[in-house]
């Protein structure tokens, strides 16, 4: 995972640079996901894809998914359009970038780690170039601004830290939210009564707008029940499964004291599905949230301290707008023998093929 992501990476980094590139990418956050261009964009893609399917009676619907959150977060951070090519581009050498995380480190052609290594220089090379681009355009006043300069005028940040910034947030970005909403809409196949919930609740908030009015901040404040499925999901899909750690000097645990250089492996799946926690820990139940702030005590979906992802409620956002015209659009089934499955990272044993029809 070091020689993949990088040195300057937030998931590797450590000490003051992960606090100064975790800054940056906390400001990008907290910029974006009220601001109405995001909630615009974000809709007006949702919307897209969902009417190129009207024609269709399947979509494999994790493959589209991972298009529509690639292109919000492209079009947010580096201002390319859907039409742009770049974007398929960029989305392929991050399914590449992807599959290397987990591989034995074999630098041989052709495998999985090595496809990953050169995908990356693929990534931070576009990165760059824009980067090289955008100061010449800055120069001549040619351009509004979007983060990308943002980020580029931020004096305390080396060109490698300013790639790194942008590849993290393109990757959290795109495939952890990508993942959640398959896994939503995969349990609310299978949970009529919930999803009949969730379309009641967008119902409601449909009916207080005009035909073609597009959603704001305060309609994603009522989305009550459509927070309570999406943790759920989490609490159920487990994302992200372990993370990696080493400690820094000893540490006492109860009883235990592990000492300093030893690694440690965090399993959240073991946390979100202990019996003693909650109550039928394999039953999706999105009602357990209710009490929000004792089940946030109880599960780690963003992990945890100083090292929480910082961007969970970017990646909710758009997935609310998503489910909002995709339960008002579409009915779905998913195949009978469907399932997620860890790769180690969640993936779906068909793909998530869909059986789709309009809603009248």
């Amino acid at each position: 995972m070091h020689d993949i992501l990088g040195e300057y990476s937030l998931l590797l980094a450590t000490g003051e640079i992960h606090r100064k590139l975790k800054n940056v990418i906390i400001s990008f956050i907290n910029l974006t996901k009220s601001k109405p261009e995001f909630l615009l964009c974000a809709e007006n893609l949702s919307i897209s894809m969902l009417e190129s399917w009207k024609n269709c009676r399947e979509i494999e619907f994790h493959k589209e998914v991972k298009m529509f959150t690639m292109s919000v977060m492209v079009n947010q951070l580096l201002s390319i359009k859907p039409e742009d090519p770049a974007r398929r581009y960029v989305l392929q050498d991050f399914l590449t970038y992807m599959k290397g995380f987990v591989s034995l480190p074999v630098p041989l052609p052709g495998t999985a780690y090595t496809n990953a290594i050169k995908a990356r220089k693929r990534l931070s090379t576009r990165v760059m170039g824009m980067i090289k681009q955008r100061e010449q355009e800055m120069k001549k006043g040619l351009r509004e601004e979007d983060f990308l300069d943002v980020i580029m005028s931020n004096e305390d940040l080396n060109y490698e830290e300013k790639v790194s910034i942008v590849l993290d947030i393109l990757l959290g970005g795109f495939e952890t939210s990508a993942t959640l909403l398959s896994l939503v809409v995969y349990f609310l196949a299978k949970s009529p009564n919930d999803l009949q919930k969730l379309k009641e609740e967008h119902e409601s908030i449909r009916a207080k707008k005009g035909d073609e009015e597009l959603l704001n901040w305060e309609d994603y404040q009522k989305m009550e029940f459509t927070q309570r499925v999406m943790s759920e999901a989490l609490r159920c899909g487990n994302i992200v499964k372990t993370v990696h750690r080493k400690t820094t000097h000893d540490i006492k645990f109860k009883e235990y004291v592990i000492p300093k250089g030893w690694k440690v492996f965090p399993i959240f799946t073991a946390v979100h599905l202990d019996p003693s926690l909650h109550e039928n820990p394999y039953e999706f139940n999105p009602m357990r949230w209710t009490d929000k702030g004792k089940m946030n005590k109880k599960t780690t979906a963003f992990g945890g301290g100083v090292r929480v992802c910082p961007g969970g409620e970017l990646g909710k956002l758009q997935i609310a707008f998503f489910l909002h015209h995709l339960v008002l659009s579409y009915r779905w089934k998913i195949k009978s023998d469907e399932m997620p499955i860890a790769h180690p990272y969640v993936e779906f044993k068909r793909g998530m093929l869909l059986e789709i029809d309009p809603t009248t």
